[in-house]
């Protein structure tokens, strides 16, 4: 190989893996999702409707 080869590979070489890839947050990496779904009836309750209805 001659010298203009290595330099032509060392140029494409350079453009390929010159650089890391952006780095990604741990935030990132993560995805959270409910173990069951929303239920509207079981976020229903109000404590001050209960004692209005049943404690006075």
């Amino acid at each position: 190989m001659s010298h203009e080869e290595t330099a032509a590979e060392d140029v494409v070489r350079k453009e390929r893996f010159g650089t890391l890839p952006e780095r990604i947050r741990p935030e990132d990496m993560v995805e959270t999702t409910p173990a069951v779904q929303h239920d509207p009836d079981r976020d229903a309750y109000d404590p001050d409707e209960f004692a209005v209805r049943y404690g006075l």
